[in-house]
């Protein structure tokens, strides 16, 4: 097979999240277990930096990767989904798994995974072990697909478990309440790993405490670490200015990522990195903390967060797409400066609506679209929700289209927002 019928097979033969939603999850280790059993269990080949959280985890596993890159190592990346190409997810010093590896890849092991059954994730996280033992990385930033205690990644030991913060999210698989997802998150916590969390609350802060007394180990609040004292632009970057709780000493990053919602997670980077440096046999410098937050974006091949398209209008797309995520988001947008607000919004079909429909400005104008999943929303029926709320707007189920709908009625003075969901986000970010 070429690398298009392969990942054709992939999304066709092995069940998906992106398509058909808690269907392809698939609790328990015991498949990828077997399946890095028959790769003599590449993730033992490296240290690992495990990240869970429900918002964040991407960005600070980038930072972290980057930083880690500037110090020297040869640095695995693992994160999901893509928004392009399925190689996003997996990258060693920020360049993409080849085509040539993934095709060699399934081409070897096709018949084992079908015969496991593996799901589409656990399919991807084996590959992304095996490809990281074959390119001698000698440190892993691996992030959790969804949850924590019964996800594929968590056969790692790592050196380090990072959980950013939790929010309600996928209530039907890890439960209603915040200390239910805490415990499932959690479980990413490991006998005698150090643990930091990003965002302490008053919630999940018990569940974390318990589980690391049981395993050992205590827990650093990034949020209890450092703070934020300033941020201002600095050209095309961010300038954090953070101080330590401990000492009052103070620090300046800047940092090549827009979206305000940062400032949370360059605290838990930050934190990350002190905590490698005291704890752990990694030489992390001043200058490659310095030099990889820089850089993050352009060293790891990020995108999609508050990523700012077009000036005139102001074009921005972001992928957050649950409510404690699109409360960030929107705070922003309301921080902007325009004259009226275009709002191209497309969900997926299980979103829960009555939590995030009442987060959106309902002074925008609003084009309804759906992005190019079996999971989205129809357009039509999305509109028919907010709608139903209040607001107004246009059905434009392409994405592209929609976009530029809303560019046909801006004027350069006002503001269009692209989101809601990671797959809309995906397919606009698909011809840039």
């Amino acid at each position: 097979m070429n690398y298009s019928q392969t990942i054709d097979f992939l999304f066709n033969s092995f069940p998906t999240y992106q398509n058909i939603g808690p269907g392809a999850y698939k609790e328990g280790l015991q498949n990828i277990t077997r399946m890095c059993e028959v790769l003599d269990n590449p993730q033992r080949n490296y240290f690992v930096i495990h990240v869970a959280g429900t918002n964040g985890k991407g960005s600070v596993s980038h930072m972290l990767a980057s930083v880690l890159q500037q110090a020297g190592y040869c640095v695995g990346l693992y994160t999901s989904p893509h928004l392009v190409d399925f190689r996003e997810r997996i990258r060693v010093d920020g360049e993409p798994i080849s085509e040539r590896q993934v095709v060699k890849f399934v081409d070897e092991y096709r018949d084992k995974m079908v015969e496991l059954g593996l799901s589409f994730f656990e399919m991807t996280t084996a590959l992304a072990f095996h490809h990281f033992s074959e390119s001698s990385v000698e440190i892993a930033v691996v992030e959790t697909g969804l949850g924590g205690r019964l996800d594929a990644t968590n056969i790692v030991k790592p050196i380090l478990s990072i959980i950013t913060n939790i929010g309600l999210e996928h209530t039907a698989l890890l439960g209603g309440t915040i200390a239910e997802i805490a415990f499932e998150k959690g479980g990413i916590i490991k006998p005698e790993v150090p643990v930091i969390v990003g965002e302490s609350h008053p919630e999940s802060c018990p569940v974390f405490e318990e589980l690391a007394q049981a395993n050992r180990t205590s827990v650093v609040y990034a949020d209890r670490t450092w703070e934020v004292l300033d941020t201002e632009p600095s050209g095309a970057l961010v300038r954090y200015t953070l101080q330590r709780h401990s000492d009052g000493r103070t620090q300046i990053l800047d940092l090549d990522l827009a979206g305000a919602y940062q400032r949370k997670n360059i605290l838990t980077a930050r934190t990350a990195v002190s905590l490698l440096r005291n704890h752990t046999h990694l030489n992390i410098s001043t200058r490659a903390l310095v030099e990889g937050i820089r850089t993050v974006a352009s060293s790891t091949g990020l995108r999609g967060r508050w990523q700012q398209l077009s000036q005139a209008p102001l074009v921005v797309c972001d992928t957050g797409h649950n409510a404690h995520g699109l409360a960030e988001v929107v705070a922003q947008i309301r921080a902007q400066h325009y004259e009226r607000l275009f709002m191209v919004i497309g969900m997926v079909d299980d979103k829960d609506f009555s939590s995030v429909i009442p987060l959106m400005p309902k002074e925008a104008h609003y084009v309804f679209t759906q992005a190019s999943v079996r999971r989205a929303l129809p357009a039509d029926e999305l509109a028919a929700k907010f709608c139903h709320e209040g607001f107004e707007g246009d059905v434009v189920p392409d994405v592209h289209d929609a976009y530029r709908h809303a560019i046909s009625l801006a004027s350069a003075d006002d503001m269009i927002f692209i989101g809601g969901s990671t797959f809309v986000v995906a397919d606009l970010l698909a011809d840039e």
